[in-house]
């Protein structure tokens, strides 16, 4: 099987970009390249830093310095994937009447964003830079809270959601500020490489996972990760990495060099979860993705780890999930 393209990440630094804005989400990619190298896999993200200028001041004050110029335009092409991140600057407006800023723009407006070959990932008051460009008509997004009347007057054709730390609307993704880039950055390493390393870096990163409040539940991938505890986080990833393994609560104790009673304990005051019930829930969510990407109930029950497909439809009840697992199957 051919190794999955390298997904080259363009952050585009502006005179006085966030420095936050940029940094962390580029640290994130950074990390699951790291996960991904330890795991056998290849890299996934060749990161870019472009701007108008060789050299520039960042928010701080802190100088900037070889930056790689605003590339030619950029062919949407599926052997080579690229992510356009557009981070936000200080101040109560944005402003766009400036050389580089009209030098940026004029750049984002030979753009054609294309779902999975070209993307646009915006931090903060990035989002009124591609809403000044032109790139936001018929999408649904969001930015800081200062500045979401300023981009309902800049874009009036878009949909201004507020009160999100992040929107997804394919191929343009927004955050609404400086360290919810992180949250979205996690999430698209999740869509890209699999929850199991997003819930890595956030480990690394000791970052509290979390979305806005009409968001959906985060997957199990994600959730009971909140926590500092190594022993448990090793636990945690043995079972995510491979749920079909014959786990039981002394064969996870193992992992962890602890007694199962132990272990349970750490789960519970830790995970606020019970060992086996984290595994179901895991397992349910490799059979729902599996279910989602056409295989039928038996199919997703074999590669969930399930024994049967009766115990997955047990599972699935207890939980008390919508529906059966034969309808979460594509039309």
């Amino acid at each position: 099987m051919a190794a999955p393209p390298l997904i080259q990440v363009l952050f585009v630094l502006m005179p006085n970009s966030l420095i936050l804005d940029w940094a962390g989400p580029a640290e994130a990619l950074r990390i699951a390249n790291q996960c991904l190298l330890a795991q056998g896999q290849p890299e996934r993200f060749a990161l870019q830093f472009i701007g108008p200028d060789a050299a520039t001041p960042s928010s701080v004050g802190a100088l900037l310095t070889g930056l790689q110029p605003l590339p030619g335009a950029l062919v949407a092409e599926a052997a080579t994937p690229h992510w356009v991140v557009l981070v936000g600057l200080p101040g109560a407006a944005i402003a766009v009447d400036n050389p580089p800023a009209r030098a940026v723009l004029h750049w984002l407006r030979g753009l054609r964003l294309v779902k999975q070959q070209l993307e646009l990932v915006t931090v903060c008051a990035g989002t009124l830079l591609a809403a000044h460009a032109g790139l936001l008509t018929g999408h649904r997004v969001t930015t800081h809270h200062q500045h979401l009347d300023e981009l309902r007057t800049v874009e009036p054709h878009c949909e201004v959601v507020a009160n999100r730390v992040f929107v997804e609307d394919a191929p343009v993704y927004s955050s609404a500020g400086v360290t919810t880039g992180i949250d979205l950055v996690l999430q698209r390493i999740a869509d890209t490489c699999g929850e199991p390393i997003a819930a890595q870096v956030a480990q690394t990163m000791v970052v509290a996972l979390r979305r806005g409040p009409h968001d959906p539940e985060l997957s199990p991938f994600l959730s009971y990760r909140n926590h500092l505890h190594p022993a448990l986080h090793k636990v945690q990833d043995a079972v995510s990495l491979d749920p079909r393994h014959g786990w039981t609560v002394p064969r996870m104790a193992d992992v962890a060099h602890t007694s199962p009673r132990h272990l349970t304990r750490l789960f519970m005051d830790y995970a606020q979860i019970a060992p086996l019930q984290y595994l179901r829930r895991i397992r349910l969510a490799v059979a729902h993705t599996a279910l989602q990407s056409g295989h039928s109930v038996n199919q997703a029950a074999e590669l969930a780890g399930f024994s049967s497909d009766t115990q997955l439809r047990r599972a699935w009840h207890q939980l008390g999930l919508s529906g059966a697992p034969s309808q979460a199957r594509p039309a």
